[in-house]
């Protein structure tokens, strides 16, 4: 046997010497076969040629003609054309041309050059001068033995071989957005494929597509060292791709070809940040702004200081009555009185003589009043048997006419909604990885994740969750992954392997055998075992590829027929070194269906049992896996959750605030009375009440059909208690501070208190009410429900209070008289109530101390100094706030989607898909048309597509990073002949009608459309309505990589006429990690499709209204943050409108009060924002809300105490500043800081952690600053700048004084007539000393009671005269105050 062989190879050797090196003559010819060297089955038959050392034939005839179609580029004419390849090599050649032509049709020189130098191996009539054969066998066919070569060396100069390179390594494939070349360079792909690397894989029996072995030689022009004896290497003109071929096939398109491109003006810059003097310009901005307010305040003081120094003496003056007495009270004459004195003293009369007539009332009758107000609220509640909660984030934050909601809906409605996706990511952090030597692929580094075993049981899981099965009501029996699953390849009738799953053993088609295969392999004389390492190299690199080049053979494509993209496996590595990577990638898509489908509830049944799974799978203490995980329904899901469980923590809030108000309205004299005056069940009342108008409310607009939402459900009680508890504590002190007059009932005194300060409460909850009604203009819908259930809800607590509320009082006034105790109603006791006000703690405290410390004359200008530098920081900070919501913040603490996001920024290696839609408008039948789309040879140079790829080469600019796959490019391919896709039978039953590429060629004989001049195919328009429906349904195959199934089926829509009136081409953003480059993202895309549309409208027959816009899954929830800065001026400015206009209105057309109010509650808004951006608490539509409320509560802090000092009659503004602080401000700090704080606090502990931003954080900001700015700057603010005096009080308290004293005088000459009548009786009788004495003793005595008796006297008429006035509280009390002095 030995000898045998030997004989072989030394006659082998022989015939190889006789293949001699010189023009004209052949190394092999005709075909002898099957290649014996080629295992497995190839992607086509490996047939090879004879051994045949000889001289080139002559062709002539069919055979010339063969040639000149196959390789025209040697064609010289029929009588000068020599070749060395028989009619059967010719079509061979041509059949394993095309397979390639269909990936490289796109750019004709390449095609050309691809086909130039097979052609020049194959048929050169020099083939000897440049190919050497290496190998040959014997080979039987047909029963005859011949020699055929198995194996030869080409030679290729580095000139040829390079520019035949360099034109086909751009060279696009549209279905993916990928580089066709990645297909042909092995385990390269197209970043590391080279010149040499590409044709190594074109001569590699291996890959299914090489029929034999060819070692290609690249030599370099000069370098002929170690070149044998008379090899000459070919060295052809390669076309470069921006030329055209010798047929006249056109340049290669720029996105194919570099050189093609038209030279584009580099990129603007974007504009640098704002600077002055090479600092930030807005913190310099800021830092004038400063100095100039602290300027004009300095000046505001000196002027001040200058005027007061100059009237110090008349300030000083003492006048004198006409009685010659001192009096240093200025005399107002009513000729001094303004217009707007009047008015203002005559709404607060008006409102006062009002609402003590009510409160009178509602107190007379409060059992009544209660069952009414009961009736009411129960009717309006209702309602709520018809609530909806909202809990669709679309639904909630993306308005129905916006922008990217109509985009949304024009998108799912056309192409049905995205896909739900249900991933896991999974690592293996502990594990060690390892070097592979492998036998084609050189060493390799595989992570310790990259192992059989954890592939084999990543496969094991994804098999377990893709049997699941479960039992649906919906679709009435077992349900399981096919009913719900997408399966673009047979979507109609899909079994379990036709569901897109996207895994790493997809690349082994789910095959535990194919995992598990492994062979011996021979590889330049090396052999070696390749396994699963060597096929999993190939595919990640090619993974469009339907064989590797191992010797196993297997396909690297889906077991449900398409690719799995290397980013789709694995994740976590750097510079395509997949084997590397550290994640691995398990996706299950489903379809998502619109809500209203009975399938919706099968797709959410089956990822609840997918969760369930996956979890389980989590807990078993075996797994070797670290991972995270996330179904579709899981952010929804978690939000849910997260507020189930956050609402013991609202009701620890509001348990919270009730004890302090139950507590903080009590009245403590006396230990014995604490279980009489203290004030539960009042407090409890007011609870009640907030929570009766919060149910009102939502009856009321559940009953007219506008949804509520978990957010109205937690904000609007906290909103509404804080207001309404402000309120409540008003009014009550405002009883308890008062004690009841002689002679006025129980109800008559509840009305009068009612009287003093319901205007007050009705100029905080009618601005807070106007306030949220105006913030219902806003386009978002949560904003939008919520601003009309806080602002119903907001005038529902005020008119209960107005009612109930005081009927509420008025029962626990009669119990208190009647010394019954709160709880036990029946026991008493006997200590009695003091007559006498009570003023509590707070009162005395702010009066005595707090406020002549903060009006101090340096603390003022100390407050003031520190408050315009809080208001120029906020300033600066407020226009460096982030603007967004990172969707992790939606997440509980703990929750598993933070870890899968986690996962997600980190492995990931691309973003999210990008469709660009088109719309009604647009013929695509033109070739005007087609080329405005397409982006290979013969389109325009800024296509639509063209536009869109040379975005991707500025990826940090434009955020896309994979060009859009174009279904008119790959139709046109699929088209062209030279792809063989598209055929027609030539005979039979179907014959005329289209033929798919695997049927074979003798049944289908005739192309679908000739080859084209010029190598630039267009349809007719007959022609492409003709074959578009058998392209969209063609499934892609070996034969036909063009076909549009899967890929293009759902991508274009048609009416019954045939139009297209829609269609979509996919990219892919880079990987998007917060909101701020999603909403960016967002922007560049808008742009980028602006600028498409603006050129599509310039074709011909293009309508007005045609439009190209993207379309990514996230574009309806951040959109809002493109606008959401105007949004929140345009409602934050609604807001504080009312807050003006009803202070002025309330106040008299107070205009100097109405700004100072307005300028307070705007420097608490922006002193906030400031705030959020220190506490990094970004802006977004949550934070807007919140913001809407700062207004409302800060309407609390800041409108009591401008109307307790407009109306205050102190000479001074200090003083009445003073008055104001103490009084209201005692009341505002017990009711709205005091009642808001404790349950802010408790929201700290909060799962959800936008409870614990935008809830605890954002609303403790608001509180505290509602606070300092009400309680701290507002006083000292007024003392400066508040409205003077109102004189027309001043003068109704004068002539009150006047007849005051008129009467006191009256009654004191009265009474002197009466003495000295009787003293003068006394004198006429005789009296002795001791008579004398004991009678002037009784006169003095009676003189004394007589006294006492005056000032009894004088008060009744004070009495009597307060009640003919009844012109405001304010007055009443300055009378009052004149009778003590």
């Amino acid at each position: 046997m030995l000898r045998v062989e030997a004989l072989i190879f030394f006659m082998a050797g022989v015939v190889f010497s006789e293949a001699t090196p010189e023009p004209g003559f052949c190394g092999f010819y005709e075909e002898c076969g099957r290649n014996p060297t080629v295992g497995g089955i190839p992607l086509i038959p490996p047939i090879v040629p004879c051994f045949d050392p000889s001289a080139a034939r002559h062709l002539t005839g069919e055979h010339y003609l063969k040639l000149k179609e196959v390789c025209p580029m040697m064609d010289q004419g029929e009588n000068n054309t020599y070749a060395c390849c028989s009619m059967k090599q010719l079509q061979s050649l041509d059949r394993s041309l095309t397979l390639s032509k269909a990936v490289l049709v796109r750019c004709p020189s390449c095609v050309e050059n691809f086909a130039h130098l097979h052609c020049i191996n194959t048929c050169s009539p020099n083939q000897t001068q440049s190919v050497k054969v290496t190998k040959v066998m014997n080979v039987t066919y047909l029963g005859t033995t011949r020699e055929a070569v198995v194996a030869y060396q080409s030679y290729l100069s580095s000139t040829f071989a390079n520019a035949a390179f360099q034109s086909c390594k751009n060279v696009r494939i549209p279905a993916t957005g990928g580089f066709a070349i990645s297909t042909m360079c092995g385990r390269y792909g197209a970043k590391l494929c080279t010149a040499q690397r590409w044709y190594d894989f074109q001569g590699d029996s291996s890959n299914g597509l090489a029929p034999l072995d060819i070692d290609f030689q690249i030599i370099k022009d000069s370098d002929v060292e170690g070149l044998p004896d008379d090899v000459i290497p070919y060295n052809g003109r390669a076309l470069r791709c921006n030329e055209t071929t010798p047929l006249g096939g056109e340049v290669c398109s720029c996105q194919d070809c570099q050189e093609s491109c038209p030279s584009m003006p580099p990129l603007p810059q974007p504009p640098p940040p704002f600077s002055l003097f090479g600092i930030d310009g807005f913190f310099v901005l800021s830092i004038i702004l400063l100095c100039l307010l602290i300027l004009a305040f300095l000046l505001y003081l000196i002027v001040s200081c200058l005027m007061d120094s100059t009237k110090g003496e008349k300030k000083k003056h003492k006048s004198k009555d006409q009685n010659r007495n001192e009096v240093t009270e200025r005399i107002i004459q009513p000729s001094e009185v303004t217009c707007s004195d009047r008015n203002s003293l005559a709404a607060q009369a008006f409102m006062s003589r009002l609402f003590q007539r009510w409160g009178t009332l509602m107190a007379s009758y409060p059992l009544t009043v209660i069952l009414v107000a009961a009736v009411i609220v129960i009717a309006f509640s209702v309602g709520l048997k018809s609530i909806k909660l909202t809990t669709d984030p679309v639904e909630l934050w993306s308005a129905p006419n916006s922008r990217a909601r109509q985009e949304k809906d024009f998108h799912d409605a056309h192409f049905a909604p995205f896909f739900r996706t249900n991933q896991l990511i999974l690592t293996a952090p502990q594990r060690k990885g390892h070097i592979y030597d492998s036998l084609l692929f050189g060493k390799q580094n595989f992570s310790g994740l990259i192992s059989k075993d954890l592939i084999i049981e990543l496969l094991e899981l994804q098999e377990k969750i893709r049997k699941i099965e479960f039992w649906s009501e919906e679709l009435n029996s077992t349900a399981s992954l096919t009913d719900v699953c997408y399966a673009p390849l047979n979507p109609s009738n899909p079994s379990p392997t036709d569901c897109a799953v996207n895994s790493l053993p997809q690349y082994f088609q789910n095959s535990l055998d194919n995992i598990n295969a492994k062979v011996n392999m021979t590889e330049l004389g090396v052999t070696k075992e390749v396994d699963w390492r060597d096929h999993l190299i190939y595919c990640l690199n090619s993974p469009l590829s339907f064989k590797d080049i191992t010797d196993l053979g297997m396909s690297c494509m889906a077991d449900y027929g398409a690719p799995v993209f290397s980013f789709l496996a694995v994740g976590g590595y750097n510079d395509d070194e997949y084997t590397n990577a550290e994640a691995l990638i398990l996706t299950f898509s489903l379809n998502n269906y619109i809500r209203d489908n009975p399938k919706f509830k099968v797709a959410l049944q089956w990822e609840k049992e997918f969760l369930k799974i996956v979890q389980e799978y989590q807990r078993n203490p075996n797994a070797n896996f670290t991972f995270a995980y996330m179904a579709e329904r899981s952010l929804e899901d978690e939000i849910n959750r997260t507020t189930a469980e956050d609402i013991p923590i609202f009701m620890i809030s509001y348990a919270v605030i009730f004890v302090y108000i139950a507590v903080a309205l009590g009245e403590y004299n006396s230990w014995k009375r604490i279980l009489v005056d203290s004030k539960f069940l009042v407090g409890l009342g007011g609870i009640l009440v907030v929570g009766c108008s919060v149910l009102a409310s939502m009856g009321f607009y559940s009953w007219i059909g506008i949804p509520s939402s978990l957010v109205i459900l937690q904000v609007v009680p906290f909103l509404v208690l804080a207001v309404g508890a402000d309120n409540i504590f008003i009014f009550v002190l405002e009883y308890q501070r008062d004690v009841r007059r002689p002679g006025e009932t129980r109800e008559e005194h509840i009305g009068r208190a009612l009287g003093q300060v319901a205007p007050s409460m009705l100029l905080c909850s009618l601005s807070e009410s106007v306030c949220f009604f105006l913030g219902a203009l806003s386009t978002m819908p949560a904003v939008k429900a919520f601003a009309l259930y806080a602002a119903l809800a907001v005038l529902m607590d005020f008119v209960l209070q107005m009612t109930a509320f005081v009927a509420l009082l008025s029962l626990d006034a009669r119990r208190q008289d009647k010394n019954r105790c709160e709880i036990f109603c029946c026991a008493t006791v006997s200590t009695q109530h003091p007559n006498k006000p009570n003023e509590g703690f707070l009162l005395p405290f702010m009066r005595k101390y707090y406020a002549p410390f903060l009006l101090h004359s340096f603390t003022r200008v100390a407050v003031m100094l520190v408050f315009i530098f809080m208001l120029c920081a906020s300033i600066f900070l407020m226009l460096n706030v982030k603007v967004g919501l990172d969707q992790e913040l939606a997440m509980p603490q703990g929750s598993y989607m933070l870890d899968y996001f986690k996962y997600l920024y980190k492995y990931f290696e691309v973003g999210v898909p990008v469709y660009f839609v088109t719309k009604r408008g647009f013929n695509f039948t033109t070739v005007e048309g087609m080329n405005a789309i397409c982006s290979s040879v013969g389109c325009d140079q800024f296509s639509m597509t063209q536009k869109i790829r040379y975005a991707t080469e500025f990826p940090e600019r434009s955020y896309l990073a994979i060009p859009a796959n174009s279904w008119v490019d790959d139709f046109i391919d699929w088209l062209n002949p030279g792809s063989k896709c598209c055929r027609l039978y030539t005979f039979g039953p179907n014959n005329g009608n289209f033929c798919p590429a695997n049927i074979s060629g003798l049944l289908c004989r005739d192309n679908c459309m000739e080859k084209p001049v010029g190598g630039v195919l267009r349809p007719t328009e007959t022609e492409f309505n003709r074959f578009l429906p058998h392209f969209l349904g063609n499934r892609p195959d070996l034969k036909c990589s063009k076909g549009g199934l899967g890929a293009y089926d759902t991508a274009v829509v048609r009416d019954e006429s045939g139009e297209i009136i829609a269609s979509r081409f996919m990219a892919y953003h880079t990987p998007l990690t917060n909101s701020q480059e999603f909403t960016a993202a967002l922007l560049k895309a808008r742009e980028l499709a602006s600028n498409i549309t603006k050129s599509m409208r310039n074709i011909s027959g293009t309508s007005e209204d045609f439009e190209v816009f993207p379309y990514t899954i996230t574009n309806v929830f951040y959109e809002q943050y493109l606008t959401i800065v105007p949004e929140g001026l345009f409602n934050i400015g609604l807001c504080l409108l009312p807050t003006f206009v009803v202070c002025c209105l309330l106040l008299g057309l107070d205009l100097r009060s109405g700004l100072l109010n307005l300028l307070t509650i705007i420097m608490i808004v922006m002193d906030t924002v400031g705030i959020m951006t220190l506490w990094s608490i970004d802006y977004n539509a949550v934070a807007l809300i919140n913001l809407v409320t700062a207004v409302g509560i800060s309407v609390e802090f800041v409108s009591h105490m401008t109307r307790t000092f407009a109306l205050s009659t102190r000479l001074t503004r200090v003083e009445r500043a003073k008055e104001a602080t103490a009084n209201m401000g005692s009341a505002v700090f017990a009711g709205v800081a005091m009642t808001n704080l404790p349950g802010i606090l408790v929201l700290a502990f909060a799962k959800a952690q936008l409870i614990q931003i935008f809830f605890f954080r954002l609303n403790l900001v608001i509180t505290l600053l509602g606070m300092a700015h009400g309680l701290i700057f507002l006083p000292v603010l007024l003392s400066y700048f508040g409205p003077g005096v109102n004189k027309a009080v001043l003068l109704q308290a004068q002539q009150a004084k006047q007849k005051l004293e008129m009467s006191s005088k009256m009654r004191e000459v009265y009474d002197n007539i009466g003495y000295e009548e009787e003293e003068a009786k006394d004198t006429s009788t005789t009296k002795t000393p001791a008579d004398t004495n004991r009678q002037s003793d009784s006169i003095e005595k009676r003189r004394r009671t007589q006294k006492d008796t005056n000032k009894r006297g004088a008060a009744f008429w004070l009495h009597m005269e307060i009640i003919n006035l009844r012109s405001t509280s304010i007055t009443n009390r300055l009378v009052e105050h004149a009778v003590v002095k």
